[in-house]
Parts: structure tokens; sequence; C-alpha cells
């Protein structure tokens, strides 16, 4: 059903391909279907276009995490936790805290 979903995500992004949501969506399909490579770098570029959208850092640095990257998703959860602070996302901000705990960064100027 994946393989499904994702082909119809990416003929939909074939026809949009700025979709914000669409992007993201194919990003955790490729996710689910053990692509990694490939949802990362989905993730990256929604990123780097798209700054705003607060889910991508989460999933971004828990791949990065799972790929034994900590040091890039400490940096990728840091950054996300600014772009929640500029939105008032509480809820977001707390995720993002809570990973960067899970990762020993405790002491961070940036989680005061």
């Amino acid at each position: 059903m994946s393989q499904e979903r994702l082909h119809m995500i990416l003929e939909m992004l074939g026809n949009n391909n700025s979709d914000t949501f669409l992007r993201y969506a194919a990003a955790l399909e490729y996710r689910k279907l053990g692509d990694t490579n490939e949802s990362i770098k989905y993730l990256r570029n929604l990123m780097k276009d798209s700054p705003e959208y607060l889910p991508t850092y989460y999933q971004l640095g828990n791949l990065l995490e799972e790929k034994g990257q900590s040091e890039k998703a400490i940096d990728v959860y840091k950054e996300g936790r600014l772009v929640a602070k500029k939105q008032n996302d509480s809820k977001t901000l707390g995720e993002l805290t809570e990973a960067l705990m899970l990762l020993d960064v405790y002491d961070d100027e940036e989680l005061s």
C-alpha cells in the first residue's frame, strides 16, 4: 500500500512540486518503505525551501539519529526550536526540547 501511496503523492507533486505537505508526505512514505536516504533528501530540501514548516525538523532529526548522526540531529532540533519559538508553538517546542534532552543536551542556553 505504501508504494501505491508514494506513487500517488509523487504524481500529485509532478503537478505541484512546491506543495509543502505533499513533499513532507513523500518523505514519510519513503521512510515507511525503508528508503531513509531519499526521505532525508526530501526533508532537507523541504527545510531549506519551507523553513517555517515545523514537522520537518523533528522527522529529519529523528532520521539523522537513526543513522548515527547525532550532532547533525542536534543542529536540526535546535534550528526547529528557534522556528517553534518564533511561531509560539509550545507543543513542537516541547517535542524538540525532549528530543534534545534524550541526546543529553541539557545545559544549552537555547533550552532556557
